[in-house]
């Protein structure tokens, strides 16, 4: 076998040959140095006519440094392989300049727009379209050109938003919704493709029929004429020559009590709609309902109201809503009275008997209608107060209200005089007294876990009649109750708090701070204290504790403020019942007291 040579020197001994036969070519080799940036671009070498030493470290085994040591996560910028190959680093674009700090003590003048102006001047000098401005009336207009669109009525339903839209575009079909409505009519559907049918779109009233006052309109969903061969629902209404488009806003499902008003709240709203009415009525048309107008008499006022007797019933006036204050006090808001309104409500159903009642009793005022008014007060009304203020000498203001101010009239049974101006005659009638309120209250907390929270003199009213006993229902079981010819009525719930079994109706006190600030040593002003003491400011929750104090607050009055005939035997039972009245949480415990023992009986005698 031949032996072979030095395979690198021939490959060697090759390159130089092919070197002397086309001339000097640079040789080639891998460069791994990092490229460094030169001082100065004169300085910059060609690396595709130069050749790079070899790195040490792959030569002569010398120990890597960290530049080589982290090539694996850095990448290898540095790698060039190739002839000719320009790999001189590239000059960096110029930074951008940023303005000059401004020389302290310097003041910036202030931008020129002397070139903005003058363009703006000559677009001005341009004739543009002229503009009426923005339409704020009924009777506004917008105005382009020699254009005037008509303008948008106020509507109050879907319909006549469709109707208008119809007369100002005939292309445009009836919406979904009112397809619907028509859709869900009763009446037969009847085939429509002629021009007549899309004539009715036109708004204008169908002739009448000779057959029957019963005339047809149609409305077709869509003008494709794909649906020329299909069933279109027909509304049949009645009408004698009236116009299509009456006939359409009495086809409105939306109540006239949105439409007519749009401008009130929706606390307002709720409180016509327990009121049963569609709109606010007027002092005269709500007292025509129970007496002659010209026979209404004031008989008492309040912080927050005015009462006058209509006939057999009492009607009291408390305006709301107002901005300005009415006898010193903020006029309370129509969320407010809802909830009084509901209560009063609630209430009059302990008075029903119906056979699955678990709790019954008369003793609240029989709610007899209330009604929203506005308006300002009637002549009729302002004679009444002032022949009042003359005899009696008027704490309020005189009612002098402006024309859009709002009320709520409770229209109730006529229960008498309240325990302030009442005549007790014997212990008996205080007995009977205690023993009403007390039962009443009891069934009260049993049936919705009342809470009345104002009990003072002027809220009970007496009245005497032939009865001598009264029934009660409580948790199931009949009571009837002696009156000795004697009837109580609990009226005003204004701060009153119940659980209608949907929702917790209740006044949140602590929005009224001067309610317990009142004189030191006067009962009710004591009472008011003892029950922010015991409910702690949570008004929402239920304490049947405060029925309690306030029949303790009567017992006192029945001591100290109302004379009537009795013994010392009778004043010590009224003490010892103070006594154990202090032991008991709610008024049911309180009705079990030996002091009403006599008083309650199972069955009539």
């Amino acid at each position: 076998m031949e032996q072979r040579g030095d395979l690198w020197s021939e490959i060697i001994k090759s390159d130089d040959e092919c070197g002397d036969r086309f001339g000097d070519v640079p040789k080639i080799e891998a460069v791994y140095q990092r490229r460094k940036k030169p001082e100065k671009l004169s300085e910059a070498t060609d690396l595709g006519c130069s050749v790079k030493e070899a790195r040490a470290s792959l030569i002569n085994g010398q120990k890597r440094d960290s530049w080589t040591r982290s090539l694996s996560t850095r990448g290898r910028e540095s790698i060039a392989v190739g002839a000719y190959v320009n790999n001189q680093p590239q000059k960096k674009p110029a930074a951008r300049r940023k303005k000059p700090a401004i020389p302290k003590g310097k003041v910036v003048k202030a931008p020129d727009f002397q070139k903005e102006k003058e363009y703006f001047n000559e677009v001005d000098a341009f004739e543009l379209p002229e503009e009426s401005p923005s339409p704020k009336t009924k009777n506004s207009t917008w105005i382009m050109g020699e254009q005037v669109v008509p303008e948008m009525p106020h509507l109050s339903t879907r319909l006549e938003k469709w109707l208008i839209s119809k007369k100002l575009n005939r292309s445009c079909g009836p919406s979904s919704t009112l397809s619907k409505i028509l859709e869900s009519s009763a009446t037969p559907l009847e085939p429509i493709c002629d021009d007549e049918a899309v004539d009715s779109l036109t708004l204008k009233t169908p002739e009448k029929s000779s057959v029957s006052n019963t005339s047809d309109f149609r409305l077709i969903p869509s003008c494709d004429v794909s649906l020329a061969g299909e069933d279109v629902p027909v509304r049949k209404i009645k009408t004698e020559e009236m116009d299509l488009e009456d006939e359409l806003k009495r086809l409105s499902l939306t109540s006239d009590l949105t439409s007519t008003h749009l401008d009130y709240e929706k606390p307002f709203l709720d409180l016509l709609s327990a009121c049963g009415q569609m709109q606010p009525s007027n002092f005269i048309e709500a007292f025509s309902k129970f007496c002659e107008p010209e026979s209404i008499v004031k008989i008492g006022e309040g912080t927050y109201g005015e009462a006058f007797r209509a006939g057999t019933s009492v009607c009291k006036i408390v305006p709301i809503d107002g901005d300005f204050r009415v006898n010193g006090e903020i006029q309370k808001r129509a969320d407010e009275l809802l909830e009084e309104v509901i209560l009063s409500w609630t209430l009059n159903q302990l008075r029903e008997c119906v056979t699955e009642a678990q709790n019954l009793c008369p003793t609240f005022i029989k709610t007899q209608d209330i009604k929203v008014c506005q308006g300002p007060y009637d002549p009729i009304l302002i004679k009444a107060w002032e022949e009042w203020d003359a005899k009696h000498g008027s704490e309020n203001d005189h009612p002098d209200f402006p024309e859009k101010q709002c009320y709520v009239m409770f229209v109730l049974e006529h229960g008498g005089k309240d325990l302030e101006s009442f005549v007790l005659l014997n212990f008996d009638e205080a007995r009977s007294l205690l023993v009403q309120v007390t039962a009443g209250l009891a069934v009260s907390e049993a049936a919705f876990e009342f809470e009345h929270r104002d009990l003072h003199w002027g809220n009970i009213l007496l009245n005497r009649n032939n009865s001598s006993t009264l029934p009660f229902l409580l948790e199931g079981k009949q009571v009837f109750v002696k009156t000795f010819g004697v009837q109580i009525s609990i009226i005003d719930f204004t701060l009153s708090r119940m659980n209608t079994g949907e929702k917790i109706l209740f006044l949140d006190l602590t929005s009224d701070p001067y309610l317990f600030k009142g004189p030191k040593g006067d009962k009710q002003a004591e009472t008011y204290r003892k029950m922010k003491a015991v409910t702690k400011d949570c008004w929402e929750a239920s304490f049947s504790r405060t029925n309690v104090l306030w029949l303790i607050y009567l017992v006192d009055l029945l001591l100290t403020k109302k004379s009537f005939e009795r013994s010392s035997k009778d004043e010590r039972e009224l003490r010892s019942l103070k006594k154990r009245m202090e032991k008991y949480k709610s008024a049911k415990e309180a009705v079990s007291d030996p002091f009403f023992s006599d008083m309650l009986m199972d069955q009539i005698s």
